[in-house]
């Protein structure tokens, strides 16, 4: 077997909600497993070019990522197909990859997983030039996303907050979608793109995802009362076929957004185009996984 060696990359600042910090845990919990190990800081920029060059020169066969969707998005674009495993400790606001994939939050039970390193293959997407391993959306969500941003404290107390707020002003947005079958045109007040089953925090959003079946999972809000996008947000969310929310699966599609509607990618907010086009790239990411 050969001896595994796992870069942690955390935030310096981040922490358990004990009294060690996510640094001692760590140092602490991978030494007892007599594993080679290195922390590094996450970087601010979302750049980790440095990685494969790193992999290679000290034979590392893990990368965890102790944090959000958003660093787990940038870290799995850079190792798209190299052949070490990726693991989370959730760090996020809403962590949806790695609940998806039944991951916990809890810190020490999430380096369970790991140091059982049983890992298996999962789909990433291509959203234009941009990867995506868990899910984008276009129209409400990402305005959320966008603003969410902006907010002095994070959390999902400051999360709710800019929902619902952008839930009850928000509008809706014309586009034309192209399948390989056929087209469509809609009004909708989002669009999700989603590999993934949720948005975070447990709210499934697209109940029937699986991170590993080569289809990508749309669902379109169309144009209805705000009473009746709640219900049938809430009907979706609980597994139900509401008829005003187009449910489907394909592997490739293109969205034209003439409205500039806002773009989010894994939670992060991203610069919107015209024309999406969307492609699934099945089993490129090596997850760590219970």
């Amino acid at each position: 077997m050969v001896a595994r060696k796992i870069i942690f990359l955390i935030n310096p600042i981040s922490g358990t909600r004990g009294k060690s910090s996510l640094k001692e845990l760590i140092t602490r919990r991978t030494k007892d497993q007599n594993i080679d190990f290195d922390i590094l800081p996450t970087n601010a920029e979302g750049k980790y070019d440095f990685l494969p060059a790193l992999i290679a020169r000290e034979n590392v066969t893990d990368i965890v990522i102790c944090g959000g969707d958003g660093t787990v998005n940038a870290v799995a674009a850079t190792l798209q197909n190299n052949p070490v495993r990726i693991g989370i400790i959730p760090m996020g606001s809403g962590n949806g990859l790695a609940f998806a994939a039944k991951i916990p939050k809890d810190p020490s039970k999430a380096l369970d997983i790991i140091f059982a390193g049983n890992a298996s293959l999962i789909d990433g997407f291509m959203i234009n030039d941009s990867f995506s391993c868990m899910l984008c959306g276009i129209g409400f969500d990402a305005q959320v996303a966008h603003s969410f941003a902006q907010q002095p404290t994070r959390g999902l107390q400051t999360y709710v907050k800019v929902t619902l707020r952008h839930f009850f002003s928000g509008k809706c947005w014309p586009f034309d979608i192209d399948l390989p079958t056929e087209k469509l045109h809609t009004e909708a007040f989002f669009i999700s793109i989603a590999n993934a089953n949720q948005f975070g925090n447990h709210f499934t959003i697209a109940p029937r995802a699986r991170l590993d079946d080569g289809l990508l999972d749309i669902v379109i809000v169309k144009k209805m009362n705000k009473l009746r996008t709640f219900l049938a947000v809430s009907r979706q969310v609980l597994g139900g076929r509401p008829k005003n929310i187009l449910y489907f699966q394909t592997s490739t599609l293109r969205i034209v957004n003439r409205q500039l509607a806002p773009l989010h990618i894994d939670g992060d907010p991203k610069d919107t185009a015209t024309v999406f086009d969307i492609r699934i790239l099945p089993k490129i990411i090596q997850l760590i996984q219970p």
